[in-house]
């Protein structure tokens, strides 16, 4: 901290050279993790996120406006996904916490109704979110993980049946599922769920906004929404195709009789009664004020002419790489996120080739019948670049072809020999050292690192993923 006070001046311009190595994703050359409605939407969330900035959103019996902004977002929300007035739910910071909330809920009426159960458990399709794990983690719920149909990427119905016992408390499905844009077959796990009583969350973080339009188009959209039979939650996030600033997503119940095990009440204590419908307790309403704002900025309208946008810029992506040679599409992407690899070349030279080139798309490692790929997410940005990405795609390919593998043979051979048993620190970082990270630095070019991790046991990609971030969040100057 600093012994005087910075100028305004001082302060914006560090900031600002803080970012000079960020990626470039106001160009619309990034294919991931920012959704960009546009500078002239952007200033509307600006402005209505720093009018709420400071206001709480602990207590709303204090600060009424959050409580007025929140339940105005879960019932556009539920209408939005076809819910009925029994619908309701809350605003959280995202999609994990949403997914945290609904494995809570589920818990905590398995710990109140179904006391028998010691260990509760939920059953995850192969390509169900990380945030479930996360959350069966911190949450002492068994996740039991079962594989997916091998080509369209989709849940098992018959999988999930086979893995239902007595223990389990919470069927999940996806809309879509992250890695390669698919749903899955919601109604016959709504089914299940009925059949065996059990409770159904969707996890449609990602696609859950935007499906509705995609529909509203004439695309086929596999139903999903509370008009499923089965489907006791849904999770969707604002900050993603609704172009929220981040902090907004929403977790939505058929009914109060299960949002009320997400509650968290505590007045066991000298302090003020705690009562957390969500896992923050005090936190701004700048989120709520962003996410209202732009919903109705854009309105169903604006919405509606992104997702064409989307929706075509997508189709032709996918039927240029079904049309080339040494590409070809993993499953059959519901919504505009895309998953593609090849056969003859390596993948991720082709992603180093493209960073070079300018743009910004996403490996993927093989894991669980999925091949390594690339993942694209196309955004409304997209649309005025998408000649010239299939152009340098194609050009890339060729420039890799009968390259190598990059990353050094003997190393991946005898690291994929150590199978899952737990590595010292000091090997972990060894280990680094040998695949080209130096400190925090990874190197311009990551081919080599991708195959690396891609060679490796599950256990043991975690474990230098582990190490490498506990060394990352380091002040090196």
């Amino acid at each position: 901290m600093p012994e005087k006070g910075l100028s305004r001046d001082e302060i914006f311009a560090r900031l600002e050279s803080y970012r000079a190595h960020d990626v470039r994703w106001r160009d619309g050359r990034t294919f991931a993790y920012v959704y960009d409605p546009g500078p002239e939407a952007e200033a509307v969330i600006r402005e209505a996120y720093g009018m709420f900035l400071s206001e709480n959103g602990l207590d709303p019996t204090v600060f009424p406006s959050a409580l007025r902004l929140e339940t105005e977002l879960v019932a556009m929300a539920a209408s939005h996904l076809r819910g009925d007035e029994n619908v309701v739910g809350n605003v959280s910071s995202g999609g994990t916490e949403s997914i945290l909330l609904a494995v809570k809920a589920a818990r905590d009426q398995a710990r109140a109704r179904r006391p028998e159960i010691r260990q509760p458990e939920m059953i995850l399709p192969a390509t169900a979110h990380a945030a479930f794990q996360k959350a069966g983690h911190y949450l002492d719920v068994r996740p039991v993980r079962v594989p997916v149909d091998g080509s369209s990427f989709r849940a098992d119905p018959d999988a999930v049946r086979r893995a239902i016992t007595r223990d389990t408390i919470l069927l999940v499905g996806s809309a879509v599922s992250y890695a390669h844009g698919v749903v899955d077959p919601i109604r016959e796990l709504g089914a299940l769920a009925l059949e065996h009583g059990l409770l159904l969350h969707v996890d449609a973080c990602m696609g859950g906004f935007l499906l509705p339009f995609f529909r509203r188009l004439g695309a086929p959209v596999t139903d999903f929404d509370f008009t499923v039979p089965g489907v006791t939650s849904i999770s969707m996030d604002l900050h993603k195709y609704a172009f929220a600033a981040k902090g907004a997503s929403t977790i939505l119940y058929r009914s109060d009789d299960l949002r009320r095990f997400q509650i968290y009440t505590c007045a066991d204590w000298t302090g003020y009664s705690v009562v957390n419908p969500t896992v923050q307790s005090a936190k701004s309403v700048g989120p709520l004020a962003a996410a209202w704002a732009i919903l109705h900025f854009l309105g169903e309208e604006g919405y509606l002419r992104f997702a064409r946008s989307m929706l075509e810029s997508t189709r032709k992506i996918v039927s240029a790489i079904d049309a080339h040679p040494d590409l070809r599409v993993l499953g059959r992407p519901e919504m505009n996120l895309v998953a593609f690899t090849s056969d003859t070349v390596d993948v991720f030279q082709v992603i180093d080739e493209m960073h070079a080139r300018g743009w910004y798309v996403q490996p993927q490692l093989a894991h669980a019948g999925s091949k390594e790929n690339i993942h694209l997410s196309v955004n409304p940005a997209s649309e005025r670049w998408v000649d010239a990405f299939l152009a340098d795609l194609g050009s890339c390919v060729e420039a890799v072809r009968g390259r190598a593998p990059e990353g050094g043979g003997e190393l991946r051979t005898a690291l994929a020999a150590l199978g899952d048993r737990p590595l010292a620190p000091e090997s972990l970082a060894g280990l680094l050292a040998a695949a080209g990270v130096q400190g925090s630095a990874l190197p311009e070019r990551m081919a080599g690192i991708n195959q690396l991790m891609n060679a490796l046991p599950t256990a043991l990609r975690e474990q230098l993923l582990t190490e490498y971030f506990n060394q990352l969040y380091r002040l090196r100057g």
